[in-house]
């Protein structure tokens, strides 16, 4: 099946895209072990988060309007944000990925979403900290937290992406809003049980 995927990808995104996702499978499968989560599971949607990355808007829009009840503003101006979804919508009618957790892992990588499992949390981080992302101080910062608190992690890795959106004037999702204030508020509570039980 990994290979298979693999195969598909070479013709479907870019050699450069394909070194991210396979960091980003990687690091799913590293990060799983580190927070008790199934790393195989992890391994799959890591691999195929980013199936959709590369096709056009309008197949993005088309895709997204079949199963989706409305297209939000944000989406339907900015189609690139509804790769994710139509990604997933891919890995379960091209490699029959049936595992709701991996298919919502795979929707999630983007935007994230309150209340998402674990599993989604990992591949959302990964997503934005594997290597090839670069090495400076902020991202080797945010990585160390990566295996230490997931929820704090899934809170940094929003504000990363809100203050890139901020400073190149991009339109901001909501839901990345509402996932950063509930990772904040996740992560406050972790902090605190640690704190009572020192």
């Amino acid at each position: 099946m990994r290979e298979q995927v693999i195969t598909w990808l070479k013709d479907n995104v870019s050699d450069h895209r394909l070194q991210h996702i396979l960091g980003v499978e990687q690091l799913c499968i590293e990060l799983a072990h580190c927070h008790q989560v199934d790393p195989q599971k992890a391994a799959q949607a890591g691999l195929m988060h980013d199936l959709a990355k590369f096709f056009p808007p309008v197949k993005l829009l088309e895709m997204a309007k079949k199963e989706m009840a409305e297209i939000d503003p944000v989406c339907g101006t900015n189609p690139h944000l509804l790769h994710a979804d139509v990604s997933a919508m891919v890995a379960r009618d091209t490699f029959n990925i049936q595992d709701e957790e991996i298919l919502s892992a795979i929707r999630n990588h983007t935007l994230g979403n309150p209340q998402m499992s674990d599993l989604s949390c990992i591949v959302f981080v990964a997503d934005a900290l594997e290597p090839s992302r670069g090495h400076t101080l902020e991202l080797e910062a945010m990585r160390q937290v990566s295996w230490q608190n997931l929820y704090k992690s899934v809170q940094q890795t929003c504000e990363y992406s809100l203050k890139y959106l901020i400073q190149t004037h991009r339109t901001i999702h909501p839901r990345a809003i509402l996932t950063r204030n509930w990772a904040l508020h996740l992560s406050k509570q972790q902090l605190s049980l640690v704190n009572k039980n020192p």
